[in-house]
């Protein structure tokens, strides 16, 4: 019982992993810049609070 879901799950392994490297040759797939993430508003330091320092 064991074996047959090891082997279903390699079986799928194995197609993701050529439908991954097909759409790399293509050039399909795109490049994550940064990890992916993206500074919300919150971490952005606040430009009026500075331009109001230095006056």
């Amino acid at each position: 019982m064991a074996d047959n879901y090891l082997e279903r799950r390699y079986e799928d392994y194995l197609v993701k992993k050529a439908a991954w490297e097909r759409a790399k040759k293509l050039g399909i797939l795109k490049k994550k810049i940064n990890g992916g993430h993206t500074p919300s508003k919150e971490t952005l330091p606040n430009q009026e609070s500075e331009k109001k320092e230095k006056e």
